[in-house]
């Protein structure tokens, strides 16, 4: 009874720490995923309005840039891996038939796809330079968009009106996890070449310029060029922050990243604990063992076994409770963290998986355990005088 206790800690402990540190891992992943949603390494400027005073300009003047400003940016600033301007109209409303929808109406040139993630699926493309040139009215919907529109059916080669325009459907978003977005999120919009919509709206003004740095150790540097190149053209001071606002999407994918690891170690750290425990109930009844079997050490020193011999006895005693304890631990934690994947939570908390550093993790904190609670024990037997244990 006094054994199978033990080995219920360790095997306990051992699911802890399992399903803990799983279900950080799968948390943290999930998290890279959703922010990758909106787009990767990425930077959104939005033009905004002063506060410091320059060449004469009071403050509080409002900045309004146009696709030059863009043009501008690619041509001064060597970092940039790529570039596009953005229009967003959030007040038409798109119909198909009797269905009618208010979502975001969004001017984008080609490069866009690839900055923002926007996969279409099977059968259908996205605006291409031949549409851009041509100002031709072609939409690619986003899902949620698609879905409301025209439900179970195919949108590709159907037409939409945005206003009263009539609009071409050469597309369709694949559906994607975004936990970040501005304005509205990507399944609830629709996008339409930019000299199209300049065409339609007659906005002379973009809504914002999406761009890439080379690297993400490259956006701090990027930025300050940025605000130089379009500070000069556009007359406001560079150090002017709340001039231009830009949200630079790497940076908050570090802070996310710091948060998510440490999230991780806290629940390692609360399964280790859990384990640590355990562990001192297998120290304790090593101290036992020891004191039990006190005549039967001198006997074995008495008739030539070295200190060494009694040392590795011990130590194959206490790793043999740990060792069984975390094998039956793994199989049942693996048990949980699988039955656990099959629940549907994953776009929100992640899901748990037995990866590589889950295993090497354990098998590490099982070993520090192992070897801390066999030595005490260990070296008091090997070192117990062989006439007061025959005395014993």
């Amino acid at each position: 009874m006094r054994s199978f206790l033990t080995l219920f800690g360790i095997i306990w402990g051992t699911v802890t720490v399992i399903v803990l540190v799983s279900f950080g891992l799968g948390f943290k992943k999930q998290s890279m995923i959703n922010m990758h949603g909106m787009g990767e390494n990425i930077s959104i400027l939005f033009p905004n309005r002063t506060t410091k005073p320059y060449q004469g300009f009071g403050i509080g003047r409002g900045i309004n840039l146009t696709e030059e400003a863009a043009a501008i940016v690619r041509s001064k600033v060597r970092d940039i891996e790529a570039i596009s301007p953005e229009y967003i109209n959030m007040g038409i409303p798109v119909r198909y038939g009797n269905n009618i929808t208010n979502p975001g109406i969004t001017g984008v040139y080609p490069v866009y796809e690839g900055m923002r993630h926007i996969i279409p699926e099977l059968g259908g493309r996205f605006v291409d330079t031949l549409d851009v040139a041509a100002r031709k009215r072609v939409v690619v919907l986003g899902d949620q968009v698609k879905n409301f529109l025209f439900g179970d059916k195919n949108a590709i080669g159907k037409t939409v009106f945005i206003g009263e325009t009539p609009f071409l459907v050469i597309g369709v978003m694949q559906p994607k996890t975004q936990s970040s977005s501005y304005y509205t999120r990507d399944q609830d919009r629709v996008f339409i070449p930019a000299p199209t919509f300049t065409a339609i709206f007659g906005s002379p003004y973009i809504t914002d310029i999406i761009y890439k740095a080379s690297a993400p150790s490259r956006t701090a540097q990027v930025e300050e060029e940025v605000r130089t190149a379009l500070g000069e053209k556009y007359r406001f001071d560079p150090s002017d922050k709340d001039a231009l606002f830009i949200w630079n999407t790497a940076d908050f994918e570090r802070i996310l990243q710091y948060i998510t690891i440490g999230f991780t170690l806290f629940l390692g750290i609360i399964g280790s604990f859990t384990l640590g425990i355990a562990g001192l109930g297998v120290a304790n009844i090593m101290f036992i063992v020891v004191r039990e079997r006190t005549k039967e050490i001198g006997v074995k020193r008495a008739v030539g076994a070295r200190r060494s011999t009694i040392l590795l006895q011990f130590f194959a005693e206490t790793f043999m409770i740990v060792g069984l304890g975390a094998a039956v631990g793994f199989l049942i934690g693996w048990g949980i963290v699988a039955v656990m994947q099959l629940v549907p939570v994953k776009q929100y908390v992640g899901q748990p998986e037995i990866s590589l550093p889950v295993v090497i993790s354990t098998i590490s904190i099982l070993g520090v355990i192992g070897l801390s609670a066999g030595m005490m024990p260990a070296r008091r037997a090997a070192n117990l005088d062989v006439v007061e244990c025959l005395k014993d």
